[in-house]
């Protein structure tokens, strides 16, 4: 490829940075247009249209092109909480382009668990947010919404990023527990595999011996990995401070999102928004289904959580008052703090 064709990919936002591959250090980029990359709910190759065509670009010639960043900010959470919902209703034209769990970051989080150095990773890391951040049009931001694995890094993703913000989403403990049982055994499957990565991240520590956790049942392993990311949130704040990093508890987004969304612009220096505001929640952003895009609102969502309860509530008081005790004797807060909503 010439280099003036490479200075087109790496350009041009609409070839996604899609893939990483480090045995070559290489990224694979994919063409996608914008509203093909927002319809998608994930970035992922089941979500993008079929067969798009791929370039494979190395490292070193992608940075040598400088592409244009635009400001860059991210939404961590703890998955089951939302985060879906809230980069659609933040993903518009003038405003900000929400990039939603880009495999990239993934491949990046793989590679170190499978052993990758470090400073070899954090020099990979820092190349794909520059090509992350690549803005489709003038005076937008990007906001990136990783999968819940990429928290392991996000502290590095922050300080690679002084001017960058971030909010940590979260749903409550018992919520959380009560997601995984209605989904039955993809989610008792889903949480366990979670599990293990964190302790590949070595999150994990809440006072058991390794050979304890084998003991617990799926929804304890749901609880202990709530915990750990909560701890690593918990970190994230106090290490960055409440002018770059909020949390937010999903219930109350839900239950305050014009408040919500608000003290948002405010957190990633988005100023004289009110209309766009108005707009987001005129269009009935918090009152569809952020996957299926059908309409759900808080009480179908009240509906589906009391069906979980009702089907597992034994299960579930159980498990969350274990947690709560388990938190207690390791000194963690359930309560994260630099709340975005008073």
């Amino acid at each position: 490829m010439t280099s003036d064709g490479l200075g087109s990919i790496v350009g041009d936002p609409q070839w996604l940075a899609h893939r990483y591959d480090p045995q070559r250090d290489a990224f694979h980029f994919v063409d996608v247009p914008r509203a093909a990359q927002s319809r998608a709910t994930f970035l992922t190759d089941k979500e993008l249209p079929p067969e798009p065509t791929l370039r494979a670009i190395g490292r070193g010639d992608a940075l040598a092109r400088r592409p244009d960043t635009a400001p860059l900010h991210y939404i961590f959470h703890s998955a089951f909480c939302c985060s879906t919902l809230l980069a659609r209703a933040l993903d518009r034209p003038g405003l900000a382009m929400a990039l939603k769990e880009p495999v990239v970051l993934n491949d990046l989080v793989g590679w170190r668990r499978r052993g990758g150095k470090d400073a070899d990773v954090a020099a990979v890391l820092d190349a794909t947010l520059t090509l992350l951040a690549r803005p489709f049009a003038p005076g937008e931001s990007i906001v990136v919404k990783p999968s819940n694995i990429v928290a392991c890094v996000g502290n590095a993703m922050l300080s690679m990023r002084p001017a960058s913000r971030a909010l940590l989403l979260y749903t409550p403990l018992r919520a959380y527990i009560g997601s995984i049982a209605k989904k039955g055994l993809w989610g008792r499957l889903w949480v366990r595999d979670l599990f293990v990565g964190l302790q590949q991240d070595r999150l994990i520590d809440l006072g058991f011996a390794p050979e304890d956790y084998i003991k617990l049942t799926d929804l304890q392993i749901a609880a202990v990995g709530w915990l750990a990311q909560h701890v690593l949130f918990a970190r994230m704040l106090d290490r960055h401070g409440p002018a770059r990093v909020r949390s937010l508890d999903s219930e109350a987004m839900l239950a305050r999102p014009e408040a919500a969304l608000h003290a948002l612009f405010a957190l990633f220096g988005w100023s004289d928004r009110d209309h766009l505001v108005a707009e987001i929640l005129a269009g009935g952003a918090f009152a569809r289904h952020a996957k299926s895009d059908l309409p759900f609102g808080l009480a179908d969502r009240a509906i589906e959580q009391r069906e979980a309860e009702q089907a597992h509530a034994d299960e579930i008081a159980k498990v969350v008052a274990w947690a709560e005790t388990v938190a207690a004797r390791a000194g963690v807060s359930l309560e994260l703090a630099h709340a975005l909503l008073p």
